[in-house]
Parts: C-alpha cells; sequence; structure tokens
C-alpha cells in the first residue's frame, strides 16, 4: 500500500532509524508541527537535487489525522449525549422495523444511520447552525439513506408526531406520514435539499459554497462564517459527480465547505474495495486536489496501544490490510482479532497482551467516538484556505449485531428479530422490558427529563432546529410591462434568432432597477456562441479574485473581463457544475431569503439529456429560474451533427411535474412567457420553473398580432388566418419555433399552388396544452354531475374546419400527445432519428419537416379524407421535388 513503511536498506540499524525519529520528536517537542514540516519537506528537496528518486504519495499514515494529544476538551455531557444518541437509533430502527410489519416490503434503511448516527449527532449538538433572521446558518446535505435518524431526531425535539413516524413512507394515510428520503417538494417545512439520488449532493455542495462567496462578493448578503456540510458514503464516491468538482472548492479556496465521508467500507452488496484501501485512495483523491483531509480511523481505545508502539509497527500493520480484511476482522470474534490483525508479529502481540479478547473486539472506530469526531470538526470549521474533508471510518449497521453490522446484506435489512431486538435494546440502554421491546415501540423521554432539556439546550445554542426549511425573500413589486415592451413591436425587418432576442431582453433586465441585480447569467462555456460577449463588459464574469492578468483581447470591444464582484457565472465546460449553480441561485429565496434569479443558457441537447437527474432534484428543491435550451431544435443547428443536434428536450421535459416548458418561435412570445414566469415565481411565490428553447437561426421578428398572451402561455394562439377563410379545402397548420415559419411557407404554397386556404397556429407549448387536457379529463371524470370542461386545445379548435397537420423540429410523439382532443385526426411531422452534419435546408428535407412536406402531408390528409383526387397528389410529390423513395430518417 502507499502508506507501508517501505523496506529497510541493506546495512541500515533498526537504532539508527530510532535516532532520526527521536530527532524528529525532539523538534516537534521544541519548535512543533510547523519546523518539523519545514524540515522534512527541506530534506526531500535536497535529496531531489542529490538525485535520489523519492517516491510520491498523496498518502499519510493509516492512522487519525489529529493526535491525541492534539485533541480538544469534549465539550458537552458525552454520557447524557450517548443516551439521547441511543433513543434516536431505537426510535430510527423502529420506524422502519415497524412500518415493514404493517405493510411487508415497504422498504427503508436501517445501517447507514446506524453507521453514521455519532458522526450526526456531534454535528447536532456542537455544530450545525440553525437559519435565524440575525444569522444565514449553516447548510446541511444530509446523507438521503440516513433519514429515519432524522426524523428520529426531530420526534426527540417534538418537531414530528409518533403518528407521522408511525406512517414512514406511507405518507397518504390520515393524519400523513415522512417520505423515505429528503424531498423538500413533499416535506417542504422540513428538508432543504433532496440528496438520495447519490452522486449529486456533493457536486451541488461545492457550488452552493461558492454561490455563497459569490453572494458575498456581490455585496448581496453580508460575509459570515456559515458552513456547507456534505454528508456521503464512501461508496457513493464512485458516482463521477461526487468528485468531478473537488479541484473548484480547492481553486476557490472555498474553507467554508466540509465533506464527510462516512467510510464504512461498504456499498450496496459488498466491500467498496475489497482489494484496496477505500479511505486511502480517497485521501490521495483529495489531497491532490489540495483539499485540507482529515482521517478519523481510530477510537480513543486505540491511543494507549499507540502510545505502547515505539517502532511504528501498529501503523505500518494498518496500512498492509485491504478493505476486504477490515471487513472480516469487524465481524470476528476477540480472538480473531488477535490471532489475524496482531498476530502476524509477535511484537505485535505483546502490545495487546494485557487486553482480554473481548477488549479487542470492542475496540471502537474513530467514526464511532465522539472525542475524535468532535476534533475533527473543530479542526475543520477553523481551518481557513481550503476546504476540508473529514474520512471517518466506521462500521455499517453498527449495533445491529447478528442481525447485520458489517455485513454485505447490511444496506437492505430493515426487519429484526426478537432476539436481535433484545440485544440492541440492551447494547443501547433502552428503558423497555423484554415484553414491550418485541413490539419496537417509540421511545420519548418524558417533555422534563434531563435528555429532552439537554438536546432542546443544545439547539437552542445553536440557533433553532436543523433541518428545516422556510421561504424568507420578499416578494417582487413591479409588473415590468415597459421593461418587455419593445420585444412586442418586432425587429422592423432586422433578421434575428430567438437566442439574439434573449440576450437582448437579458441585457436590459440586468440594467433594471428591481431585478437588475438580481439576475444570475449562468453559461457553461459557450457565451460567445450565444452572443452573450457584450455582457462581459457591462456587468463581468465572477471571479474570487478578480482579474491577475491583462487578456490577449483587452483592446477589442468585447474582451473577456473577470472581476470579483462579476455577476456571470462562466462555469467552464461543464453542464453539471452549472446546473448545481442555477439550483444554488434558484433556491436562495429558501436558503438566503434573496430572489436570485438564475438564467442558464446551454446547448439544449446536453440539457435533459445530460444533466437530468439534476433537474429532477432542481423540481424536488422547488428552485425558481430560467433554462435556455441553446441552438435548440434537430434542424436549426448547421453543421453540428448528431451528438448536438436535439429533438428530444421538449419530449424529456414532460416527466418534470413542476416545469413549464416552452418553444417560442418569436422574440415577443420569449418576452410574454419571461415577464410572466418572474411574476408566478418571484412575486406569487409559485413553485415552478421554467425551460425556453432559443435557436440560432435569423430571421424577421413580427410585431406581437393583438393580445395574444393568454395563448401563448397557455400554449397555442392562431398566429395567421386563411386569406380565404370561405374556400373550398381547409387546412389547420400548427407549428413551433423554427419551424413555425416552415408552416407559414408552406401556407403560402397551398394556397397559391393548390387552392387550400390554411389557418397557421404557433403552438408554445405542447406540454401546456397536455396537461391543460389531463387536467380538464381529469374533473371530469370526477365530477360527471356537473358541467363538463372543455380543453384549451378543443376551444381553440371549435371552429377551425379543415384537416389538421402539426410539425415540430422534435420527436411526432408531442404534437401527437394532443391530439386526442383535437376535433379530427392529426398528422404530425417531426425530427425522429439521428442527425447528420449538414445545413439547415438539407436537414429539414431529410427530416421531412420542411415546407414541402408540411404541403404534403397536408394534401394528402385531405386525400384520404376524399377531398383530392390522387393525380394531385402525385404531381404534388414531383412539383414539390421530394423523393418519395429516400431512406426513412427513423432508421437511417
Amino acid at each position: 500500500m502507499d502508506n507501508e513503511l517501505s523496506t529497510q536498506p541493506h546495512g541500515m540499524e533498526d537504532l539508527e532509524i530510532q535516532e532520526w525519529l527521536e530527532s524528529l520528536d525532539s523538534v516537534l517537542e521544541s519548535s512543533g508541527p510547523e519546523v518539523a514540516a519545514e524540515i522534512l519537506e527541506r530534506l526531500r528537496a535536497h535529496a531531489t537535487v542529490n538525485g535520489i528518486d523519492l517516491p510520491f504519495s498523496a498518502n499519510t499514515p493509516y492512522a487519525n489525522t489529529i493526535p491525541a494529544r492534539l485533541e480538544p476538551l469534549f465539550p458537552g455531557d458525552q454520557e447524557l449525549e450517548r443516551r439521547i444518541k441511543s433513543l434516536i437509533r431505537w426510535n430510527a430502527l423502529a420506524m422502519v422495523v415497524r412500518a415493514n410489519r404493517v405493510e411487508h416490503n415497504i422498504g427503508g434503511h436501517i445501517s447507514t444511520y446506524a453507521s453514521a448516527a455519532t458522526l450526526y449527532e456531534v454535528g447536532f449538538n456542537h455544530f450545525f447552525r440553525a437559519r435565524s433572521e440575525e444569522f444565514e446558518g449553516d447548510t446541511v446535505y444530509f446523507q438521503g439513506h440516513a433519514s429515519p435518524g432524522m426524523y428520529a431526531r426531530a420526534f426527540l425535539e417534538g418537531r414530528l408526531s409518533a403518528q407521522k413516524l408511525e406512517n414512514f413512507r406511507r405518507e397518504l394515510k390520515p393524519g400523513g406520514g415522512l417520505s423515505s428520503y429528503p424531498h423538500p417538494w413533499l416535506m417542504p417545512d422540513f428538508w432543504e435539499f433532496p440528496t438520495v439520488s447519490m452522486g449529486l449532493s456533493p457536486l451541488m455542495a461545492i457550488y452552493q459554497a461558492r454561490f455563497n462567496r459569490y453572494l458575498e462578493d456581490r455585496g448581496m448578503k453580508p460575509a459570515t462564517d456559515a458552513k456547507v456540510w456534505a454528508f456521503l458514503g464512501d461508496g457513493e464516491t464512485d458516482e463521477p459527480e461526487s468528485l468531478g468538482a473537488i479541484t473548484l472548492a480547492s481553486r476557490e479556496k472555498l474553507d467554508n465547505l466540509i465533506f464527510v465521508v462516512n467510510c464504512n467500507l461498504q456499498r450496496l452488496d459488498g466491500p467498496v474495495r475489497g482489494n484496496g484501501q477505500i479511505i486511502q485512495e480517497l485521501e490521495s483523491a483529495f489531497r491532490g486536489a489540495r483539499w485540507n483531509v482529515i482521517k478519523v480511523l481510530w477510537g480513543s481505545e486505540w491511543d494507549p496501544i499507540f502510545e505502547r508502539d515505539t517502532e511504528g509497527l501498529l501503523v505500518k500493520r494498518m496500512g498492509e490490510l485491504v478493505d476486504g480484511e477490515y471487513q472480516k476482522l469487524v465481524v470476528s470474534s476477540g480472538a480473531y482479532v488477535r490471532e489475524h490483525f496482531f498476530g502476524s508479529d509477535p511484537r505485535l502481540l505483546q502490545l495487546v497482551e494485557p487486553m482480554s479478547d473481548e477488549s479487542l473486539r470492542r475496540l471502537r472506530l474513530g467514526g464511532h467516538d465522539p472525542r475524535k469526531v468532535y476534533a475533527a470538526y473543530k479542526a475543520a470549521v477553523e481551518h481557513k484556505g481550503s476546504p476540508t474533508v473529514i474520512l471517518a471510518r466506521t462500521i455499517k449497521g453498527y449495533g445491529l449485531g447478528e442481525a447485520g453490522e458489517g455485513k454485505n446484506v447490511t444496506h437492505q435489512q430493515k426487519k429484526l428479530n426478537e432476539d436481535e431486538l433484545r440485544e440492541f435494546r440492551s447494547r443501547f440502554g433502552i428503558p423497555l422490558n423484554d415484553e414491550d421491546c418485541i413490539e419496537v415501540p417509540f421511545y420519548r423521554p418524558v417533555e422534563d427529563s434531563v435528555e429532552i432539556q439537554y438536546l432542546r439546550a443544545r439547539r437552542e445554542a445553536l440557533g433553532g432546529y436543523v433541518p428545516t426549511r422556510s421561504t424568507r425573500s420578499k416578494p417582487l413589486v413591479a409588473d415590468h410591462d415597459e421593461l418587455f415592451k419593445e420585444f412586442h413591436e418586432g425587429s422592423e425587418g432586422r433578421e434575428v434568432s430567438t437566442t439574439m432576442a434573449f440576450v437582448g431582453m437579458l441585457r436590459k433586465m440586468l440594467k433594471d432597477a428591481e431585478i437588475g441585480k438580481l439576475i444570475v447569467p449562468i453559461v457553461p462555456d459557450e457565451a460567445r456562441t450565444f452572443g452573450m460577449e457584450s455582457l462581459f463588459r457591462t456587468v463581468g464574469i465572477y471571479s474570487s479574485v478578480g482579474q491577475k492578468y491583462e487578456p490577449v483581447d483587452v483592446n477589442t470591444l468585447l474582451y473577456y473581463k473577470e472581476a470579483k464582484d462579476g455577476q456571470i457565472l462562466e462555469e467552464g465546460i461543464t453542464e453539471a457544475g452549472s446546473m448545481a449553480s442555477f439550483i444554488a441561485a434558484g433556491s436562495a429565496y429558501a436558503t438566503h431569503g434573496i430572489n436570485t434569479i438564475p438564467f442558464f443558457i446551454y446547448y439544449s441537447m446536453f440539457g435533459f439529456q445530460r444533466i437530468a437527474d439534476f433537474i429532477w432534484a432542481a423540481a424536488d428543491m422547488r428552485v425558481r429560474g430560467f433554462l435556455l435550451g441553446g441552438t435548440a431544435g434537430r434542424t436549426t443547428l448547421s453543421g453540428e451533427g448528431l451528438q448536438h443536434q436535439d429533438g428530444n428536450s421538449q419530449v424529456l421535459a414532460l416527466p418534470v411535474p413542476n416545469i413549464k416548458a416552452y418553444d417560442p418561435a418569436f422574440a415577443y412570445e420569449i418576452a410574454v412567457i419571461i415577464q410572466d414566469g418572474i411574476r408566478r415565481m418571484y412575486k406569487d411565490g409559485e413553485s415552478v420553473f421554467y425551460y425556453i428553447t432559443v435557436m440560432n437561426e435569423p430571421y424577421a421578428m413580427p410585431a406581437m398580432p393583438g393580445d395574444v398572451k393568454e395563448g401563448i402561455l397557455k400554449g397555442m394562439y392562431r398566429f395567421r388566418r386563411a386569406s380565404n377563410p370561405k374556400a373550398k379545402l381547409r387546412a389547420q397548420l400548427f407549428g413551433s419555433g423554427a419551424i413555425l415559419n416552415e408552416a407559414l411557407r408552406a401556407q403560402e404554397i397551398l394556397e397559391t399552388k393548390y387552392g387550400v386556404s390554411a389557418d397557421v397556429w404557433s403552438v408554445t407549448s405542447y406540454k401546456e396544452l397536455y396537461n391543460d387536457g389531463v387536467e380538464t379529463e381529469r374533473w371530469n371524470r370526477l365530477h360527471p354531475g356537473d358541467k363538463q370542461r372543455v380543453p384549451y386545445v378543443s376551444k381553440c379548435l371549435a371552429d377551425a374546419p379543415g384537416v389538421l397537420v402539426a410539425a415540430s423540429d422534435y420527436l411526432k410523439t408531442l404534437p401527437s400527445m394532443i391530439s386526442k382532443w383535437m376535433p379530427r385526426r392529426l398528422a404530425s411531422l417531426g425530427t425522429d432519428g439521428f442527425g447528420r452534419s449538414e445545413g439547415r435546408t438539407s436537414l429539414r428535407d431529410f427530416f421531412e419537416v420542411d415546407s414541402r412536406f408540411i404541403t404534403l402531408a397536408t394534401l394528402h390528409e385531405l386525400f384520404v379524407d376524399g377531398k383530392l383526387e390522387r393525380s394531385v397528389l402525385d404531381k404534388a410529390i414531383k412539383d414539390l421535388g421530394i423523393n418519395a423513395d429516400k431512406p426513412n430518417p427513423v432508421t437511417s
């Protein structure tokens, strides 16, 4: 292993090594660790200069980072805190066991909290500060599978009733229940962050800590010593998101960030690293990323053994074992530990000769020792200049005994038999007799008991209860009509893309007296692609250190400008990191009481397709803000090809219940949507957020044709009526986004060449239309005796004659899903299939969504209805230049 002591060179005596060690001890004693570290560093440099190739290691020995002699005094009543922790352990276990007795296999997890109880309780009693009017409080990302422990603590605090605990994982029962994991959507006054989708919370925590500094540097909140704590499991670190942004945290010197990794060496099915050492691996990763690393591996009972070991043999032995062996030691007897751990060297056996086998079996790990954990937390909160990670060694299922302590089945443990319950009861001193114990009752001491009084006093000293969520921001006041008015008037023949139109709106919003300072523009690394470079100079790119260099384009108008009070979050090539910033900004109304309004613009293909789990988490968190899918649609992005062309995102937005998804074609539509979104989210306080697709295809923007705001927001409105409403052949054409222009061209072709008079509708949101139709059907089903409601789509088309044809830059299923509320059969055109590296014209021909194919679809529908001769259809295919035998884009 990396931390093994190197083999002794030939001819080097133990005495000589001992002299070097004693010299170092003398320096430590007389001059302190800083001087000792400087000497060692100079020795390393001197050795390198003299040609000695020293092997690199980012690891320290497999031992506690903080030696016993440097541990601070534990400030609380350790025995009383142990009793409280034991009650919480029992109630957490009881919650899961009782739930599964009532409803078989309802699920739940006992083992995660069992392993992490000490890690949490030391935090609750001494470190986690609550939010208040005077102080923003600490931010805590709890490990999702440990939620029963948080509920059990809230029960002792008097915040949750026994009935709530009884209905764990059965939220629909009378009186309500508790969600399985942290879900702010389901428990908006309790949970702040959804953390059970593993890997997301570490990344969100990093960007939350950085956003806190962003707000401070921009003068939007006072600088404080508030911390962001993230609790995660060692197995969880295999998710790429978990460690994907740790260099950002050190680069930004986020000493307001603390990771606590619960290193029980087990994931769901078995060891995290059966043939390696996950703790050493993580230490190497974090130290390499310049984090402050604190290892909490061994409990206080090990300290006397370390003191007796003057040769470093114990630490050497600890570094030799792999995690699979450590897991075996956890579940084995003291005799086994003596033989297989200490028995590798007679000198090690001598160290534990005075100890009984039972004492060896009960040697605690560091993560279960409050004194060791407290020392680590205190060092972490006092550390300056870099983030801290605490690697705490624990046992999964600690306290479950033969039921599953440290075993591979532990994660799935949900039930205990009578003997196991009695053993748990006795081990943790729960005041229940044998008969009551097997009923697994919830236990809460009386209100004036020392336990309840102590628990409440500790939380009062730390400002209140955690976790707690509340909305503290004040609603916006203005209606912003003037701000958006100019975008209702069109571009007067000038060709602009909807992306350019949006950037124009963003520029105006940034100057607004009320919301200007609240706008948070977020972009991964494509600001110039989206035409946002003009904002660099006006509002600046946020950098915690300002700009230490002169940019190469400093003499140009739109040079790259970083500033400590910069407003743009230019995140680099990371959609996940950018989304984490969006989440931090979009939840600031609750976290900080500040109505920051994030606008995150990105390549639309790399949104729902790449970071859908983060978007789902944002929905759960009741995030507010605007996601802008740039260069959207499968045929608007010339030349880029399959990987970049998006025909999916409007469909992938459908499952997120509280996202409002729009595909606008014109600037005034975007203006109406954004203005209404700001009102709904930041004035009315609705828990919704927006997805708006914008394109890079330039065309003239028309003025808003009358009062169509309601139609824009509801999802559709008639943009252009047929010039001859009394024509014999009629059609209704539905277009969205950039394809709306193709529908308008088809309208002209149909009228001039085929005598078909068509109305053209702008469909801004198929999702809004679908939701309205589904909701209307549901209401009618539940209220059969009342006057039946009519879906908005049906109302719009009640007096719209002719065949129905829809075309969009997305999958055909998008328009098809509202066809049931249309008065007649719908022909859907879309971009199913893989993209191609081509220009817009060729792509629309390939996917069969251009004006010619819309025209052909309309004529075909008339032919099917018996209103057109086949000869007309055959001639049209030829005249329109359509290859009837072209490959199917879906499969080609």
